[in-house]
């Protein structure tokens, strides 16, 4: 390649690829810590030749092993990891050979982070558009003792999602409310969001082997937080976008996403308030859901009785009415019940 540019006539320029610092402080075991904490670092890469180097020589040096999870690229993605790798022994290596989503790939970082004793283990993806400058905010609440998981937040602020675009963000501010409902973290925003850290104690009781394995499994991980009584916090931060591109098709991803909702939704309802525990809000939402359907239904019904058969539309048109408003009454009172087991303290703490 460089042969045929300097043919062409074409102006080379040689940038050499930056590496971390050494940390100067260390623990006991010539490991570096943060707050005598070993942090790990789970970087997903999928064809990111552009963006790995930089994203890899920003990520602190007080982060212990960065775990780089190759996704079957097919650029020179796993050459520059690899490059990595020799120069800098905290940088480990994980290739897979088949592609097999976002998903598996932070837990295939995940679970090697596990075996090699991380307490807290974040995610920063491949593609430098989640600033390193902010891991530490994001790991502060965990080693407090406040919760298990923390993740980003770029919607809080008008500021921080400027640089957001409109249809990126109605589709952020969509999927917040389903993963809101889904998940019974009312208070949580941006979930989207991959900018993320975990607690060792929280990785090893998750089920890893069942995490949604592609775009989604923020989502799906904060149903099984919820169902184990983990608490999870918000930190505020900027948007960053820059030379990245999007793999995700919104067109497909809103729907196949919303799908995978409805089913956490349920499978945390059972797990939750009725094999583990039981609470009464059960049947306020199945009962609402009922209710509400057939209400709407009754509606067109009586639309139909009127400007079809041309009768009297008061008597349907009020059942229909009564109907719909006890159902959204009985979900409403749902989730205000979901609402408050929020706030209770689980065992956890």
């Amino acid at each position: 390649m460089v042969t045929l540019f300097s043919n062409k006539g074409l102006i080379l320029k040689e940038i050499p690829i930056v590496l971390k610092n050494e940390l100067p402080r260390r623990g006991n075991e010539n490991v570096p810590l943060y707050r005598e904490t070993r942090i790990g670092v789970v970087v997903p890469a999928f064809n990111e030749e552009l963006l790995i180097g930089e994203t890899l020589s920003g990520i602190p040096d007080f982060v212990a092993n960065i775990y780089v999870v190759n996704d079957c690229s097919t650029d020179r993605t796993r050459e520059i990891v690899d490059y990595y790798a020799s120069q800098d022994k905290s940088v480990v290596p994980i290739h897979h050979e088949t592609n097999m989503g976002v998903g598996a790939a932070i837990v295939s970082g995940y679970r090697r982070a596990l075996e090699d004793g991380m307490q807290i283990v974040a995610v920063m993806a491949g593609d430098n558009q989640m600033d390193p400058a902010f891991l530490h905010h994001l790991l502060d609440p965990i080693i407090n003792g406040r919760c298990d998981y923390t993740m980003g937040n770029r919607l809080i602020n008008p500021l921080f999602r400027k640089s957001m675009s409109p249809w990126r963000f109605s589709g952020n501010v969509i999927l917040t409310l389903l993963t809101k409902i889904a998940s019974g973290y009312w208070q949580m925003v941006d979930p989207q969001n991959g900018y993320t850290a975990i607690s060792g104690r929280a990785l090893e009781r998750v089920d890893l082997d069942n995490v949604y394995p592609r775009y989604g499994y923020c989502n799906d991980l904060l149903v099984s937080l919820n169902i184990l009584g983990f608490r999870i916090m918000n930190v505020p931060h900027p948007a960053r976008y820059g030379l990245e591109k999007s793999k995700i098709r919104y067109h497909t991803y809103i729907l196949r996403v919303s799908k995978l909702l409805i089913k956490d939704f349920l499978r945390r309802l059972e797990m939750k308030y009725v094999v583990l525990s039981f609470h009464p809000l059960v049947f306020f939402f199945f009962l609402g859901v009922g209710l509400t359907v057939l209400g709407f239904v009754g509606g067109l019904y009586a639309l139909y009785f009127r400007f079809i058969q041309d009768q009297p539309i008061f008597v349907p048109a009020i059942s229909s009415f009564i109907l719909f408003a006890l159902g959204t009454q009985c979900l409403l009172f749902a989730m205000l019940f979901d609402m408050q087991q929020e706030k209770e303290d689980s065992g956890w703490y």
